[in-house]
């Protein structure tokens, strides 16, 4: 069973919380609330989320703090965010929130539609994300335990190849349809740059499967980094 994406909602206002719940419903992804910022920085302590849906205007911290708290983490700098303004102060407000991380910026009331596609470009960029890190778990096994098997293991490595082969290859597929689907939505630049980092981890893990195939120096291969 493939498990859900998170996406993280935060907004001071409960009303507003419930209608970010109903447009995202349909993607059938685990949507988690936060009512302020300090209550989503606790919530990225311990959970990783595929994209941040950040209210700007909110008492205490708002939205431009918050980002600011979350990209100076390590273990979230990387979260795309997604900001969310009933206001609009003009170019200035829209680049003080492109200067604090976000990948978008968009004004309420906004389109339904518009904001459930933007955000399951973000979730489907994180599930290809996720899926490759598995395929790189498996290789570094096979790539640790390459030097002690005998005929059986062997055979046994083999048939784990093959099988780390063909659901790379599926990973790969998902990847170039993607790619193209942003290309012919003229997609946001940074949902392009992130599709485009993905294919180029996908590309380095194929070149270090295939390095294990008999007669390429097998464990002598390189694993590239997953970052």
């Amino acid at each position: 069973m493939v498990q859900k994406a998170k996406i993280l909602l935060v907004d001071d206002r409960p009303e507003n919380l419930l209608a970010l719940e109903a447009i995202l419903s349909a993607l059938d992804q685990t949507l988690v609330r936060a009512s302020s910022g300090e209550e989503a920085l606790k919530a990225l302590l311990t959970d990783d989320f595929a994209v941040i849906l950040l209210d700007v205007q909110m008492p205490g911290m708002d939205g431009f703090e918050t980002a600011a708290h979350i990209k100076r983490r390590e273990r979230t700098r990387d979260i795309p965010i997604i900001f969310l303004t009933a206001i609009n102060h003009g170019p200035h407000h829209t680049f003080r929130g492109y200067a604090a991380g976000a990948v978008d910026y968009i004004s309420k009331p906004f389109d339904p539609w518009v904001l459930r596609a933007k955000v399951s470009v973000f979730v489907e960029l994180y599930m290809k994300n996720c899926q490759l890190r598995e395929q790189a778990a498996l290789l570094r096994l096979q790539l640790e335990g390459g030097g002690h098997t005998g005929a059986g293991g062997s055979k046994e490595s083999a048939g784990l190849l093959a099988e780390l082969s063909a659901r790379l290859a599926a990973v790969e597929e998902q990847a170039e349809a993607l790619t193209k689907q942003l290309d012919d939505d003229s997609a946001d630049a940074a949902a392009v740059a992130t599709a485009a980092h993905l294919e180029r981890k996908l590309t380095g893990l194929r070149r270090a499967l295939d390095a294990l195939e008999p007669g390429t120096g097998g464990a002598s291969a390189v694993l590239p980094a997953q970052t």
